[in-house]
């Protein structure tokens, strides 16, 4: 059974996620900072489906806290290594540029660039040496295109896609893949404060999506059958920016 590591675990996509990749038939580490009762219920409702998973709380904006935490699984399980990695917890700290302060441009950055290096760097060797994994980033449409109100998000999420397309050109004679997913407006707790029925006349689809539409592409990508896919961005988007 490969092992699988998601970020942000306990809600919304990385949630549809943990359990998309469950229902693959992979061990998943479910990652979370703050979110203990959520974090148990998703474990807890994955057990009862039969599927194999466990907790692993730490901040993923904290260097140290990262290697603290992954260098402790990987002595609880010396004859194991994480096969694929979904970079997937992130924040917003929305407002224009000339109102945002240094806290919300950091610890945007640290949450969602930064982390990719601090949870990647550690467990690619061990991808390398069992030739073999995956590394999976949740980007963003932001991250693409570029949105107002969201400078610090999109230069976050930008500089991971950047980073996605050079490390997948680094490893992929070692077939590890890398690859992006960047979804659009999904209903989630993190587009709560948006107004849909404004936002949805803008997406040729009409609506925002689902979680579960984008959990499917990271189940995919993180299967055998996108052995040959490396240095991606796949949007789930409804169409918004095409």
């Amino acid at each position: 059974m490969k092992v699988a590591l998601v970020t942000g675990g306990s809600r919304g996509i990385g949630k549809a996620i943990v359990k998309a990749l469950s229902a693959e038939g992979f061990h998943v580490i479910i990652n979370y900072r703050t979110q203990v009762q959520e974090a148990e219920q998703v474990l807890e409702e994955l057990r009862q489906l039969g599927g194999s998973a466990e907790l692993l709380p730490f901040d993923v904006s904290d260097m140290q806290a990262c290697e603290l935490a992954l260098s402790h699984w990987k002595l609880q399980n010396p004859d194991r290594f994480i096969h694929t990695i979904v970079n997937n917890a992130g924040i917003r700290k929305d407002n224009l540029m000339v109102f945002m302060d240094s806290n919300d441009w950091n610890n945007v950055l640290n949450t969602n660039l930064n982390s990719f290096y601090y949870i990647t760097k550690p467990l690619l060797q061990d991808m390398i040496i069992n030739k073999g994994g995956r590394v999976i980033n949740v980007v963003s449409l932001s991250g693409i295109k570029g949105m107002p109100g969201q400078t610090n998000y999109s230069a976050a999420k930008g500089g991971v896609i950047a980073a996605t397309k050079a490390l997948a050109q680094e490893i992929g004679r070692k077939n590890v893949t890398v690859n992006a997913v960047a979804p659009g407006f999904i209903s989630t707790d993190m587009t709560e404060d948006l107004d849909e029925k404004e936002y949805k006349r803008l997406i040729p689809m009409n609506r925002f999506g689902r979680p579960e539409e984008v959990a499917e592409v990271v189940r995919f990508l993180a299967s055998d059958r996108a052995s040959y896919i490396t240095g991606e961005v796949i949007s789930v988007n409804g169409g918004l920016y095409t």
